[in-house]
């Protein structure tokens, strides 16, 4: 047995099922030895943006990593940005990078790079092997490291020869260590109780439907709002299912959301920061006044501390609002980011999930989509776009009996554009929504809010999609997707009904006019 077979036999005897892989020469030994181990799924992305993605998109559904297969530094700074965007995440994820022979590297080949230094960053945990005969106790260590509550980054650095070289065994997985809590629910119960406007702002492993339906009990005894980070890894939501509500993007729109605020009780999450500075404006959106508690982090046990906190304020979950199912008339005329919402309330399917990187329109679709059938919505935790795509693919990969539908962006579409011809080639149910409205409408919004009245020509060229304009349908085909475009209410509704009683991936192009081309 090789290093390679030791490692792959190791993680798959340890239950990773999945691995998403871009591989290159000094990984052949690797892709050789998943044949000798059927329990993994091989599935091949043309970009490592849609392989880190889609490990992502797997790891927030099921609850466990999948392997990815990169090819040197340079794979691995490919794949880095939707790296970031798991970690924020706090995705279980094991990064296996292969590195040039022990032996060659002091030739300074083309493709050496500092590859510890690229894996340091968005990682959590990272390990080179030192042998054929550890590579499998590395493969173990990386496993436990991944599962750290509720998630981590562990990336692996194989060197070609430790991978090729006789010696190699089955290494033991140790047991992981369940998560627990050991805050101080009494300061945080008493916050809450002493409050006249107090908040609990939920994040991580609080979005489940089970402990939303604890917080929503301590919201109904002590008057407290649910606030939802603006970006969570999953949310829970939907008809029967706890109503929250979610931090405003915008901060001037988030300050005055949480105004009135005297106490936030963070479980979860973090006190909530504007995403960029801004002149004049301040970088935390709480109140200056408002007492913030920091009661339980995302790597506690947080239905723990829900139930610890519920149990003392002696709350009860038959207190709990939750969401009515509602349908929506859907106004006809040329479509907009309304409509498309309506639209998907009335039609998104019981357990459906929905990858969200619809950008500027994502925010009314998010607000009118409450009301939908129980569903699961991922969004953008990391800020950086060319996610929707591959977190839209690992999902379909891990809840293969459930509808995706992946809401995007034209702009951030096209990081990860790749991701149609993985979807395609494993007939994943996914159902792609391109929002187009060809522009970086978010940055014409920001241009103004940092300060810019009057933007020239050059500058707005550069947050500009047309000319040419982009022709999804006709990428969508070429990719092997069946592919229709839309431009008004009636043919996008019809599109979408279509599309959920039907399997199998299909993308829709949805045309829609940005506010900053609308004219009077």
């Amino acid at each position: 047995m090789n290093g390679a077979e030791g490692l792959i036999q190791t993680l798959a005897k340890a239950g990773v099922e999945v691995c998403f892989a871009n591989p290159g020469t000094s990984e052949m030994q690797l892709v050789a030895a998943l044949d000798g181990a059927p329990e993994i799924r091989a599935i091949l992305g043309l970009f490592e943006g849609v392989v880190t993605g889609a490990a992502d998109g797997y790891g927030r559904m099921a609850g466990k990593p999948a392997l990815t297969l990169l090819h040197l530094g340079p794979g691995l700074g490919n794949g880095l940005a939707n790296l970031h965007n798991a970690k924020r995440a706090r995705t279980p994820i094991i990064n296996l990078v292969g590195d040039h022979a022990t032996t060659h590297l002091q030739y300074d080949a083309p493709l050496t790079s500092d590859l510890d230094g690229v894996a340091a960053p968005m990682s959590d945990w990272v390990r080179r092997s030192l042998s054929a005969a550890d590579l499998a106790n590395v493969g173990a260590s990386a496993l436990q490291a991944a599962m750290r509550y509720p998630g981590a980054i562990a990336t692996i650095i194989a060197p070609a020869d430790h991978a090729w070289d006789n010696g190699g065994e089955i290494a033991t997985v140790e047991a992981v260590n369940r998560p627990t809590f050991a805050g101080d629910p009494a300061t945080a119960a008493a916050a809450l109780q002493n409050a006249n406007h107090p908040v609990l702002f939920l994040g991580g492993p609080t979005l489940n439907a089970d402990a939303l339906e604890i917080a929503g009990a301590i919201a109904a005894a002590t008057g407290a709002r649910l606030v939802t980070e603006t970006f969570c890894a999953r949310l829970q939501r939907g008809a029967g299912r706890v109503v929250t509500e979610r931090l405003p993007y915008f901060a001037e729109a988030a300050t005055e959301f949480l105004a009135e605020t005297d106490v936030m009780v963070c479980i979860g999450a973090t006190p909530p920061v504007a995403f960029f500075a801004y002149p004049w404006k301040p970088s935390t959106l709480s109140p200056p006044s408002a007492s913030v508690v920091e009661y339980a982090s995302a790597r506690d046990n947080c239905q723990q501390a829900l139930s610890t906190l519920a149990d003392l304020l002696g709350a009860d979950t038959e207190t709990v609002t939750t969401q009515t199912r509602q349908t929506h008339d859907v106004p006809p005329g040329p479509l907009d980011a309304k409509r498309i919402g309506f639209s998907l309330a009335n039609h998104l399917p019981e357990q459906a999930i929905v990858s969200d990187e619809a950008a500027t329109a994502g925010l009314a679709l998010y607000n009118i989509t409450a009301s939908a059938e129980p569903h699961d919505w991922l969004m953008l935790t990391g800020g950086s776009i060319g996610q929707g795509l591959p977190v839209a693919v690992g999902a379909a990969v891990a809840c293969p009996d459930r509808k995706v539908i992946a809401l995007q962006a034209d702009g951030g579409a096209l990081y990860t554009v790749q991701s149609l011809w993985t979807m395609a080639r494993e007939q994943l149910d996914i159902t792609v929504i391109i929002v187009n409205n060809a522009s970086y409408a978010i940055l014409n919004i920001e241009l103004a809010r940092v300060g810019v009245d009057a933007p020239g020509k050059k500058a707005l060229s550069l947050l500009d999609l047309s000319n040419p304009d982009i022709n999804w349908c006709d990428l969508a085909r070429g990719f092997g997707l069946p592919a229709v475009r839309v431009d008004t209410a009636e043919t996008f509704d019809a599109a979408l009904a279509s599309a959920m009683h039907e399997s199998g991936p299909r993308l829709i192009e949805a045309v829609i006019t940005p506010a900053h081309k609308r004219g009077p």
